[in-house]
């Protein structure tokens, strides 16, 4: 059994490598303690300093991590980063939940036809899910 719950592949997330190159968009594959994984179709350098843009709340969640491994699977890669410290560790878990909050709120409106609010969604979401959302 997985200890963290997966993300749902359709989060957006943006990614720069240095400060002059325009953002990258791809999904967001995971999150884990200390850090994330999401997919691109380049290979990115391991060690590489990397600002990461999660756009799912204004205003966007940005943070810093270092690449630690970069893995072709599939036709593309998959990108391993690592935060450098424990407060960005807990934003990202927090930006996890809203995520899958977010993507709640949609399931439920495609599968039922219930439109939520954002509130309603998060009071539903977390009387079935928290429990099982890692601490």
């Amino acid at each position: 059994m997985r200890r963290y719950i997966r993300h749902p592949s359709d989060i957006p997330i943006e990614y720069r490598i240095t400060r002059s190159e325009p953002g990258r968009r791809n999904c967001l594959k995971d999150i884990c303690p200390g850090g994330l994984c999401f997919q691109t179709h380049d290979a990115l350098l391991r060690g590489c300093v990397i600002q990461i843009t999660i756009p799912v709340r204004e205003p966007p969640f940005e943070a810093t991590g270092t690449i630690v491994w970069c893995r072709r699977t599939n036709g593309h890669y998959q990108v391993g980063v690592q935060f450098a410290d424990e407060n960005t560790e807990f934003s990202v878990r927090m930006v996890e939940q809203v995520c899958q909050i977010h993507h709640y709120q949609h399931e439920v409106l495609e599968k039922e036809g219930r439109f939520l609010s954002a509130e309603e969604a998060a009071t539903e979401w977390v009387a079935k899910y928290a429990r099982d959302f890692p601490a």
